[in-house]
């Protein structure tokens, strides 16, 4: 423990209910985190105006009181924990941590005690209970000696999964001393006139302190008008109406897409809202980038100067998104995020990418990975394990040589594909993903990534495919190409043993002659007679290893035989099957390849069955040259015919 003191399982509590996380007290202040990331609380010892502590059910709580009013609670804690942390933050701090007691009478009748944005209230010298001022939305009187105060509505799903206070009301009896009044003002419009002051709200609280009428928010997809309040953003919407709480928004994103006229603006949440049963962490909204709004903040000239001070302004005219962005800041205090110093080929801001079949842009940015618009998914840099590099496809297409796939892999073991990027972005997410210090990780192994850097650097679109050359590797190097020839040059079909149309289709092409099939079964016979005899020729029949030895002689000049699609989807998928079954031998792996390409459909065939046209092609062209030429292969042919 280098600095300070770290505390795990730590309940950060709030109106919606607890959130686990890792706490860490050093001397520069305290930070918490979300168990699984997310929410993020930070602060700096400068901002800490008292610490307490008290004994909860089961566990202990310490608070910390900052100086702008708003105050942590935080749970967890055992009493061993609580001596160390006192004299620590007693001597890094230079506060002393007060103890408070909880009372457990059950009385409701007490005293009110308002710090900060806090009320407390106290039966004696003991802790009853205490809620957040900025919850309060609203304040009634109900005769002369109650006071009701209501509570927001939240629709996080903090709030939606856990009973939620929605209103408390207090009686303030003529003759209480704490909050003196009069005939005409009597204690308990003293005591609502103090809340009202405050927590802010008043009458005007329903008014909206600017509103963005028919804003495109893409997730949850909409139209929707966003109304900015002082505690809470209110989304309505046709079918849906969200009333979200300052103290969820995270975070925000000001992103411009590239080459096109609008902006993304996310605001980032935790935790989510719900909509039905999908839950949104990240609500996106879509502005022009170039349209100019003016607007006129509704808001009190005194809390403008006070509480909103070097915050907002009186009024704004500027871009729509810099605009919202601005307000919406000064209100909620979170931090805006803006893309760093990558730049794309196009000078953009972001790459062309998709994730899970949706086509979206990737933004690097200074400390993750934004996918947007749909589904958003940020990705930090501190939850990366490593990055991989992929070729695009390994069928050796035309197309697939002009992108690549970028894997992320998550330290909790999660992964993430962007795909479809283009290839001549490689160069800058290399440097970028490098200078971020990220690891990043070859195919097959764990080692750093030279060769698939050396093909994708390659400015040749033939180049060799970095997958295709690991599968021949593993399978054996060039036993692998010999073993593959002779299953052609055998006059196999060519494609799934279980699918003998298409090998058909595969021999009729190569001979070009229809009068030529019979004589082609022939061979195929010849074929399955020649390995009989040579099975049965192990025991030292010299003539059989003759024969072996002249079917081994092969024209060096020769052109490479023709490839059916069924060949070429098994150079793209055996590295899967191996993945997914490992320990398959050769053979096995050959047989589930062929149960696969027969459950495929004809559309799905297509992209392999053109390249196998596409191989057909080429051979019969480099067979018209090559036969032109003398060669000495007929002898070894007129051999075996013998």
């Amino acid at each position: 423990m280098a600095d300070g003191h770290f505390f795990n399982n730590i309940l950060l509590g709030g109106r919606g209910g607890t959130n686990p996380g890792q706490l860490r007290v050093h001397s520069g202040g305290i930070i918490w985190k979300k168990l699984g990331g997310g929410k993020v609380v930070e602060i700096d010892k400068k901002d800490i105006a008292g610490v307490t502590w008290m004994k909860v059910p089961r566990a202990f709580q310490l608070g910390f009181r900052i100086k702008d009013g708003l105050f942590y609670k935080f749970t967890g804690f055992r009493e061993q924990d609580i001596n160390n942390l006192n004299s620590y933050i007693q001597n890094s701090v230079g506060i002393t941590p007060e103890e408070k007691q909880l009372s457990v009478s059950g009385h409701n009748w007490g005293e009110v005690d308002l710090n900060g944005n806090m009320l407390t209230f106290m039966v004696g010298s003991k802790q009853a209970f205490e809620v957040s001022l900025a919850d309060v939305s609203q304040t009634q009187s109900q005769g002369k000696n109650e006071v009701v105060l209501e509570f927001h509505v939240d629709d996080t799903t903090g709030a939606n999964e856990k009973d939620s206070l929605m209103e408390i009301s207090f009686h303030i009896p003529n003759s209480n001393t704490q909050f003196i009044g009069d005939e005409t003002h009597p204690p308990a419009q003293v005591f609502r006139d103090k809340i009202m002051s405050m927590a802010d709200v008043g009458p005007s609280d329903d008014e909206a302190v600017v509103m963005f009428d028919g804003t495109a928010i893409l997730t949850p997809r909409g139209r929707y008008n966003v109304e900015l309040h002082l505690s809470f953003l209110r989304l309505q919407g046709q079918a849906n109406d969200f009333k979200i709480q300052y103290s969820s928004v995270v975070r925000l994103f000001l992103l411009p897409k590239s080459n096109q006229p609008h902006t993304f603006v996310v605001v980032t949440l935790d935790p989510p809202i719900r909509k039905g049963q999908t839950l949104y962490p990240h609500i996106v909204l879509q502005f022009e980038t170039d349209y100019v709004v003016e607007s006129t903040l509704s808001i009190n000239e005194d809390l403008l100067n006070t509480k909103y001070k070097d915050r907002l302004e009186p009024s704004y005219k500027g871009l729509i998104p810099e605009v919202f962005t601005t307000i919406l800041r000064g209100l909620s205090g979170a931090k805006v995020t803006r893309p760093g110093k990558f730049r794309s080929c196009q000078d953009g801001y972001a790459v062309k990418s998709s994730l899970k079949a949706e086509d979206g842009v990737l933004y690097p940015l200074e400390k993750g990975f934004f996918f947007l618009p749909k589904p958003p998914t940020l990705t930090l840099h501190d939850e990366i394990e490593y990055v991989e590099f992929e070729r695009h496809g390994a069928g050796g297409s035309t197309m697939s040589s002009h992108y690549f796939d970028l894997l992320v892999k998550l330290k909790n073991e999660q992964e993430h594909l962007f795909r479809n990027i283009q290839r001549n972005e490689y160069h800058t997410l290399f440097d970028f993903i490098s200078g971020k210090g990220l690891k990043i990780m070859n195919f097959g192994d764990m080692q750093t990534a030279n060769g698939v850097t050396a093909v994708l650097q390659n400015d040749d679109d033939d180049a060799v495919d970095p997958h295709l050359e690991r599968i021949k590797n593993q399978a054996g190097g060039d036993e692998s190409d010999e073993e593959d020839e002779d299953f052609v040059v055998e006059k196999d079909d060519g494609g799934s043993p279980t699918d003998d149309s298409g090998g058909d289709d595969s021999d009729a092409s190569e001979s070009g002659n229809e009068k030529e099939k019979p004589a082609k079964k022939e061979v195929k016979k010849d074929s399955i007679l020649k390995t009989s005899s040579k099975r049965k020729s192990k025991d030292g029949d010299e003539d059989g290893s003759k024969k072996r030895k002249q079917k081994k002689k092969k024209d060096p000049n020769a052109p490479k035989r023709a490839m059916s699609g069924f060949m070429f989807f098994s150079q793209a998928e055996r590295e899967n099957v191996k993945k997914g079954s490992p320990g398959l031998s050769f053979t096995d792996i050959g047989r589930a390849l062929g149960d696969r390409w027969k459950k495929m459909s004809a559309e799905e065939k297509e992209p392999y069955e053109a390249m196998g046209r596409a191989d057909q092609k080429r051979y019969k062209e480099a067979m018209a040259g090559y036969k032109k030429a003398p060669t000495n292969i007929d002898s070894g042919d007129e051999s075996d015919s013998e």
